[in-house]
């Protein structure tokens, strides 16, 4: 587990902007079970997260569509929480940092580590920004 001091600032990239932490399993479920759209986010400490996920997830919410609730679980971290998002991304295998957009329950869209590792903000951005405009 990594000390609490070590992720406060990588929990406050997401929370100043709007997005929910979830540390149990029963808030994971009532977060995503709910009519409309979640975006879960799985943070991370790795440098791909800093550089590329939270900035991604940040730039993608400057769009006329956006979800209707946005949360993160933190890898490492909240376990309870983590297993239980993770749980409800199948048949994705477990990576942090990762990105789900769930509609109504249902998971209908997945960014896994592959796809934020070595892409821009920008990218990662454009591809939450078109799923937002489909689903959202």
């Amino acid at each position: 587990m990594y000390p609490a001091e070590l992720v406060k600032p990588m929990r406050e990239d997401l929370t100043r902007i709007g997005f929910t932490e979830l540390f149990t399993a029963d808030e994971v479920d009532d977060a995503i079970h709910q009519d409309g759209t979640t975006l879960v986010v799985v943070n991370s400490v790795c440098g791909c997260a800093a550089a590329n996920a939270r900035p991604g997830a940040r730039i993608s919410l400057q769009n006329a569509k956006t979800p209707d609730r946005l949360v993160t679980v933190f890898a490492g971290v909240d376990f309870e929480a983590v297993d239980a998002a993770r749980a409800l991304m199948v048949p994705f295998p477990p990576s942090s940092p990762s990105m789900a957009l769930f509609k109504n329950g249902e998971l209908v869209h997945m960014l896994e580590r592959h796809h934020i590792e070595g892409r821009s903000a920008d990218m990662i951005a454009e591809n939450l920004k078109s799923a937002f405009n489909e689903y959202c």
